[in-house]
């Protein structure tokens, strides 16, 4: 989606959301001002939405996000501006986001951990995909473009797989 769009020539930024410790999220999306907390760099640092500023931000993992920054993340998309941690000012910002999940949302909105109307702003559009083992037929073709893409890298001549083998894996 990002390289083939026109924002392809600035940054694509990709964010685990699952994977940041709720206490350093904030300072991570957006950053913090120098001074803002014990042991902040000297000068600040700059977050991942400023770093994607112009470009797209992927959010993996949306799912796992704490409500406290799925507010804020909600006043980004709606006001398209973020204060950095320890700022008296908010920035502006131009970046799409595209957010990702293996949780069912629907289901975290019914037991209050997932925000309805930060759903209803990032649900443009959906694409599921379905788990490897309900399409057994993609097999085939990702195993030749994994072979084809490993025997490039390490420099070894291996052009088919054998129908044995791949009667094994399906």
């Amino acid at each position: 989606m990002h390289q083939l769009s026109g924002r392809s020539e600035k940054t694509f930024v990709k964010v685990n959301c699952g994977s940041i410790p709720e206490h350093l999220i904030e300072s991570e999306l957006f950053g913090y001002e120098e001074g803002a907390f014990t042991g902040a760099k000297k000068g600040g640092k700059i977050g991942k939405f400023q770093l994607a500023d112009g470009g797209t931000i992927f959010l993996d993992e949306i799912g796992d996000m704490p409500l406290h920054m799925q507010v804020k993340l909600l006043r980004v998309l709606q006001e398209k501006e973020y204060e950095a941690v320890g700022s008296l000012y908010p920035k502006k910002i131009n970046v799409r986001v595209i957010a990702a999940t293996n949780r069912p949302l629907e289901k975290l909105i019914e037991q209050k951990q997932f925000r309805e109307d930060l759903f209803y702003r990032i649900n443009a559009v959906q694409l599921f995909t379905p788990p490897l083992r309900d399409r057994t037929e993609d097999i085939p073709l990702l195993l030749e473009y994994l072979l084809k893409r490993s025997t490039a890298k390490i420099g070894k001549r291996v052009t088919s797989i054998h129908p044995e083998v791949l009667s094994l894996i399906e």
